[in-house]
């Protein structure tokens, strides 16, 4: 038995979730997330928890079981609390800049500045030039998004030069004069 895929999902006061068929909406203070189950899996509101359920031991619902429980669970957490991945710019002359809560702007080292706009749902924030925040209530498109801001400079193992997750550890080389 998958022992993620066993846990029961706490619904917090102030979201509500309706389980329609094989498609759960859950809705919250911060916003309204759905997802479509996958074929095996069901799910049952169970006094204020939710049960995710398999209905045999196929490797294809084993595999699903707690894939499904941790997508459901992410998304009652992204309309109660939200989440947030937090980026640090490293290098002279790079920073980043908040033009509006969905646009921001980078410089980067290039010749021109780099424009990121937020996809649906999605919010930049610069607390400093060095640091960016983007925050949203789906996990998978925050994540997505501080990935495509990375992608642009990635930490270069030599002098660290680039964007970095706040807790990503880079590698450092010794370089040609290091032995």
């Amino acid at each position: 038995m998958s022992r993620i895929g066993q846990a029961p999902i706490p619904v917090p006061s102030g979201v509500d979730v309706a389980i329609a068929g094989d498609v759960v909406t859950v809705k919250g203070s911060k916003g309204t997330l759905e997802r479509r189950l996958p074929d095996p899996i069901t799910i049952r509101e169970d006094g204020g928890v939710l049960l995710v359920e398999r209905p045999d031991d196929l490797r294809k619902s084993r595999a699903l079981h707690g894939l499904t429980r941790s997508l459901v669970a992410n998304m009652v957490l992204g309309v109660s609390e939200g989440f947030a991945k937090n980026l640090d710019i490293v290098g002279v002359g790079y920073r980043a800049n908040a033009k509006s809560p969905r646009r921001l702007e980078l410089a980067l080292g290039f010749s021109h500045p780099v424009v990121v706009e937020a996809p649906e749902g999605i919010t930049f924030e610069c607390p400093t030039p060095t640091n960016i925040v983007v925050s949203g209530i789906d996990k998978e498109i925050v994540g997505q998004v501080a990935a495509d801001i990375r992608k642009w400079r990635p930490p270069e193992p030599y002098k660290g030069k680039g964007i970095r997750y706040r807790d990503e550890h880079v590698i450092r080389k010794a370089g040609k004069a290091g032995k």
